[in-house]
């Protein structure tokens, strides 16, 4: 499964927003859930940001990151710090090269 979420957050909560993402990235570093990969990305405008997640086969299903207390404490209060909340799309690969380590 591929999936993409984006959405939009108050200017004067992108730190709050980057803080819970990168303590999702440290609590990952320490679980090492096989067959996710997972990405963040801070769109140019500052406010937008996409996370992109792929699940092979080996992972559990999207537990191994939903199940974390860092991604469960990061979505607690995400629809508070957004001005455009998220929106999730499965991506249906057409092709890539080395992007999702297959």
């Amino acid at each position: 499964m591929k999936r993409m979420v984006q959405y939009k957050v108050k200017a004067d909560r992108i730190a709050e927003n980057e803080g819970y993402v990168r303590a999702v990235y440290e609590a990952l570093r320490e679980a090492k859930p096989p067959g996710l990969r997972y990405a963040t990305f801070r769109l140019e405008d500052g406010v937008s940001f996409v996370h992109l997640v792929s699940h092979g086969a080996e992972s559990g299903g999207s537990d191994a990151l939903t199940a974390l207390p860092a991604f469960k404490a990061f979505v607690a209060g995400i629809r508070e710090r957004c001005d455009v909340p998220p929106v999730n799309v499965e991506l249906k690969e057409i092709g890539s090269y080395g992007f999702f380590g297959e």
